[in-house]
């Protein structure tokens, strides 16, 4: 099976206060072999990136409105008159607030639900397929 990869390299902003921000580069990331999930990949200064995977579903109800739990967290809201995406991360390693601009995040989120519509994330994993073929034997 031929798996689609959807990807975003765009530019996000570290909140370190309301007055103050870092600019990190980023990449957004979708696989149809990994269809409930985004990953999010940080280019922080260093050598290595940091990666973070989390719920596309997650990521599409907070470009609308807040949700999540725990260690992802992601809500609208504006920055200098533009509608911004915020997505709070909480590790044992350290947190981070960051925003992305909104309209970037929703073209991108498209993109994923065009390559694979909501409902039907279970069927990229051929899980029946597979099922079938261990039964026959």
């Amino acid at each position: 099976m031929r798996h689609t990869v959807v990807e975003r390299e765009l530019e996000l902003r570290l909140i370190l206060s309301p007055e103050r921000s870092i600019p990190v580069p980023a990449r957004l990331g979708y696989r149809t072999d990994d269809p409930y999930a985004v990953h999010v990949s940080f280019h922080v200064g260093s050598e290595h990136q940091v990666d973070w995977t989390f719920s596309r579903d997650l990521l599409v109800e907070g470009v609308f409105r807040p949700c999540g739990h725990g260690d992802v967290r992601v809500w609208p809201s504006k920055a200098d008159g533009r509608g911004v995406v915020l997505v709070a991360l909480d590790s044992p390693a350290g947190d981070a607030l960051l925003q992305a601009p909104a309209g970037i995040v929703s073209a991108w989120l498209e993109r994923t639900l065009r390559a694979v519509p909501p409902g039907t994330e279970a069927d990229q994993l051929g899980l029946d397929d597979a099922l079938d073929e261990l039964l026959a034997r």
